[in-house]
């Protein structure tokens, strides 16, 4: 038992609980734990990533990778996941997950409807690098050299 001496009716309450809305949110991974799952039959890695800039600063968002898994799809979502993060925070050969921690990324947030049993919550769709480093770019080709000559139309020049 503690003494408290508090008086809850003079302080908000937090409401960390509301869904963050849809969109890319500057983050880092900071605690990452090997789980045994419900079924006792595998394992996934929970990750806990916390938002670092903005309106959301210190929210947290969770994410589950299921790295050993008897579902083989599963795991090859969750490898494909897990290879996104690394190559947002720069680390390609982590030994250990602590290697991911507190490195900047930008994570994009979407909203998983409520079911039967919990409410709408949060789920990460991706990862990327601040800079946009693992991000694709449409390759422009060159302008053709001044001969005179028009270059050939380019599948996505076409309307």
């Amino acid at each position: 038992m503690a003494i408290l001496n508090f008086d809850a009716s003079s302080i908000e309450p937090t409401s960390d609980f509301e869904v963050l809305p849809i969109g890319d949110y500057k983050a880092q991974i900071t605690k990452s734990e090997m789980k045994e799952t419900n079924a006792g039959d595998g394992e996934y890695l929970s990750l806990t990533h916390t938002i670092i800039d903005g309106e959301y600063k210190g929210r947290l968002v969770f994410c589950n990778l299921n790295l050993r898994n008897k579902n083989a799809k599963a795991v090859e979502i969750s490898q494909r996941n897990l290879s996104a993060i690394c190559r947002a925070v720069g680390v390609m050969q982590p030994k250990d997950s602590s290697e991911l921690h507190n490195k900047p990324m930008l994570i994009k947030i979407k909203i998983r409807p409520a079911n039967a049993q919990y409410g709408e919550s949060n789920d990460i769709a991706g990862w990327t690098a601040i800079n946009g480093g693992n991000t694709l770019k449409k390759i422009v080709p060159k302008p053709a050299e001044s001969t005179g000559a028009t270059p050939p139309a380019m599948p996505w020049d076409k309307d």
